[in-house]
């Protein structure tokens, strides 16, 4: 009766964390459906205005042809709606695939290798053939399709260090693991960084990896030291980089751009602005004034200045809640995964989620520089909808696994066995007649793969 009861509490402790991350995710994907439709028409409406009037050959044809107010007329202001509707099922599904047909073995087998080879791949592709756009090469443009490989690369680049840090924790030399790790982890960072010039990027995908060295139990002299060559590093990016970094740092003073706060501080001030109108409820649905076009990409990266300006700091807040409950719930699930490989995937995935949320806040109210990373869930763009739907759907297959497991299994899991290797003579001399060893003194299997490790290089 005891074992059944500590069966259905320890199952209970894993689905309403279940439940709470996925009904956090659906209210964020909903508020990001109405505040893209309440932002985006003016913008569709603007850009038609801009193309009717350009003084090109397209232009002069469009005027030659239709009126204005026809060709306005024939414009669809739901449409970037429709397509972030669409992006959303297809995350969905994908999502759903992970959750439901990724086996156990798959976060260590061939699948993760092969999501890596691919998103590598791609990077590459981006290099050579992408298409520029916002003064970056950071997209693949396959007909009416728009793909930002980057968006996927983060998720696999963590998989992957996920993987190493396991394997190091299981007895792989340290030295091979970090020849693996400098392959799959950093070669591919560094090419993104300096391929497609994205710092938010590669600041997202460091944390990832800093909380898989977190989870992992990396020693705490370690961390503190990454995480000075880190901050080392950025200084020296942004100092010595490119210049428009050292621009954006602005944002401390937007007013003081040398152009009267029409230069590098616009951007900022109109956030602000957006806020300040705001107030504490806001100033209605579809009201807000900073979207015709005063404040730029107001449905994508400063989505989160709209939700401010229409709902108020109490709609922010929501957002906010939003984004801790997803946080809490992927934490419960880490602690309770069946594997230590899955906590440190689930635990990994979930903070390198919630930091884009927050660093993307963190932009749009002036705290950190502008890093051109969107809000998860909620701001307009398929690639970044679709890989935040797919570590949604990497939580839910860990805590789908922790489902079949109880407490007593997980702590056999965690259980590390260290014995002691006798010489050949020794083995030989106490090893039962008939040289097979007692079962009753079989070390586990991580514990024989450790001890063949340990003889192999003696």
């Amino acid at each position: 009766m005891a074992s059944a009861r500590n069966r259905r509490s320890d199952a209970e402790s894993v689905i309403w964390p279940q439940v709470l991350l996925v009904v956090a995710v659906v209210a964020l994907t909903l508020i990001g459906f109405v505040i893209i439709y309440s932002a985006s028409q003016v913008t569709i409406l603007s850009e038609a205005a801009t193309n009717y009037y350009a003084d090109t050959e397209a232009g002069q044809y469009l005027r030659d042809t239709i009126s204005y107010s026809d060709y306005i007329a024939q414009q669809n202001p739901s449409a970037k709606l429709i397509s972030q509707f669409i992006y959303s099922l297809a995350g969905i599904l994908i999502a759903v695939a992970i959750w439901f047909m990724l086996p156990r073995s798959g976060w260590k087998g061939a699948i993760v290798k092969g999501y890596w080879g691919v998103c590598v791949a791609l990077l590459v592709i981006t290099f050579l053939f992408g298409t520029a756009a916002l003064g970056a090469q950071r997209w693949i443009v396959i007909g009416p399709l728009s793909l930002q490989p980057s968006e996927f690369a983060k998720i696999a680049i963590v998989l992957m260090a996920a993987n190493l840090m396991d394997d190091l924790n299981e007895g792989d030399e340290f030295n091979s693991v970090m020849i693996r790790a400098a392959l799959y982890v950093v070669a591919p960072t560094l090419f993104l960084l300096f391929t497609q010039s994205d710092l938010g990027t590669t600041i997202i995908i460091f944390v990832g990896v800093y909380a898989v060295l977190w989870f992992g139990g990396a020693p705490g002299k370690l961390m503190l030291a990454i995480a000075g060559v880190a901050v080392l590093a950025v200084i020296a990016i942004v100092l010595f980089g490119s210049g428009y970094r050292q621009d954006r740092f602005v944002v401390y003073n937007p007013w003081n751009d040398g152009e009267g706060g029409r230069g590098n501080g616009y951007q900022t001030i109109h956030s602000f602005y957006a806020f300040a109108e705001g107030g504490l409820f806001g100033v209605g649905l579809g009201n807000s004034s900073e979207k015709y076009d005063y404040l730029p990409e107001a449905e994508t990266d400063f989505v989160f200045s709209i939700i401010g300006e229409e709902f108020g700091m109490l709609g922010a807040f929501v957002v906010i809640a939003l984004f801790c409950c997803i946080l809490f719930a992927g934490m419960r699930i880490a602690s309770a995964a069946a594997t230590p490989n899955e906590r440190i995937v689930a635990g990994s995935v979930t903070i390198m989620l919630v930091f884009q949320a927050f660093l993307n806040m963190g932009c749009v109210i002036g705290l950190v520089p502008t890093t051109g990373k969107p809000l998860p869930f909620v701001s307009a763009g398929g690639s970044s909808l679709i890989a935040s739907l797919m570590m949604v759907g990497i939580i839910m297959a860990v805590a789908r696994n922790a489902d079949n497991t109880t407490v007593y299994d997980r702590r056999r899991a965690n259980l590390r066995v260290v014995r002691a290797v006798d010489d050949d003579s020794n083995g030989s001399r106490n090893a039962p007649r008939g040289g097979r060893a007692d079962s009753r003194t079989r070390a586990p299997q991580g514990a024989r793969r450790r001890q063949t490790r340990s003889s192999s290089r003696r």
